[in-house]
């Protein structure tokens, strides 16, 4: 490989993937896409209003919640917008530092939210096999407590991916894969040895999300257990039926992770759009699905949420 020149070192910008043939129809494109951005911000809003406005959701578990919210709300507007403004207004180039600055929010939330649906996991064991322990466990300090290390410990782990990216030269191509900055993305356009790029970006995600997935499954499995020890049926799908919301919110943010892993390691000679498809749920899925998962299995979010309709119902009639 030739010495690159100093044109290919730190490129003033990269640009966004379009899909092939079907440029002309980006505006109509974009439209589910922002439909499902006013979802995501309108949902999470309403949980944090909910939940900081209704005594009784003021435990551990609703806290979580809240920070999923909270984490959904900057990952999805990290991204969306910018998102938005390449189908509707053709901004296709982003900045090599906006890039940067980017992938860092994108990698570093997703580990926070890893870290938080790992904190829901345990705070789930505690309650069913540990019922008169849980309050005295998880405190509100506690669970602030853990919250604040959630995000030092997803800052720490992931900030090295953009910093390591830094110094490397890039080749002539610069269009990313995706609508919006990933590492592996930026990182396949440099036209040097990514090793450790490489090796630093996937210990990351196994120390960090791949460890958060196998001890929730280690929750489950004793959940489980404790379950199973129950006398009648009926006690037993009582005590799971609260952990149901929890597993859907867990399934809603690592199939998206998986599914987009397996399209970046085994799906270079797949059809652009895939890409495209696949990171737009990675960013928007989880975000839209939360509120709706917990507003169908949590009474009083859906008490709020028909009282404010019945309100806004009889202002307009009158």
């Amino acid at each position: 490989m030739p010495f690159p020149n100093s044109s290919d070192i730190n490129p003033s910008s990269f640009i966004l993937a379009s899909i092939p043939g079907l440029e002309a129809a980006h505006f109509w494109m974009a439209i589910p896409l922002c439909s499902m951005y006013i979802m995501a911000v309108a949902g999470n809003c309403a949980v944090l209003f909910i939940v900081k406005t209704e005594p009784s959701l003021h435990v551990p578990m609703y806290f979580f919640l809240c920070m999923l919210a909270a984490i959904d709300l900057a990952l999805s507007t990290s991204t969306v917008p910018r998102v938005l403004s390449f189908y509707w207004f053709n901004i296709r180039e982003i900045s090599f530092g906006a890039c940067l600055v980017q992938m860092f929010f994108i990698h570093t939330l997703s580990a926070i939210e890893s870290t938080i649906l790992l904190a829901m996991a345990v705070d789930r064991y505690v309650a069913i096999c540990h019922p008169l322990r849980h309050a005295a466990i998880l405190t509100n300090a506690t669970t602030a407590k853990i919250g604040l290390a959630a995000m030092i410990r997803g800052v720490l782990f992931f900030l090295p991916l953009p910093l390591l990216l830094l110094p490397l030269p890039f080749c002539s191509s610069r269009v990313l894969s995706h609508s919006f900055c990933l590492h592996q993305d930026v990182m396949n356009l440099a036209c040097a040895n990514t090793t450790p790029s490489v090796v630093y970006g996937l210990t990351a995600i196994l120390l960090v999300m791949g460890l958060d997935a196998l001890l929730i499954c280690i929750s489950y499995l004793l959940i489980l257990k404790a379950v199973l020890r129950l006398a009648s049926w009926k006690e037993r799908l009582k005590a799971f039926s609260t952990c149901i919301a929890h597993i859907c919110v867990v399934l809603a943010f690592y199939v998206p992770l998986i599914g987009l892993s397996v399209v970046h390691r085994f799906g270079r000679d797949l059809a652009p759009l895939v890409h495209i498809i696949m990171g737009n749920i990675y960013i928007l899925v989880p975000a839209v699905l939360n509120p709706i998962i917990y507003g169908v299995r949590t009474k009083q979010i859906q008490r709020r949420i028909l009282s404010f309709i019945h309100i806004h119902n009889n202002r307009t009639a009158q």
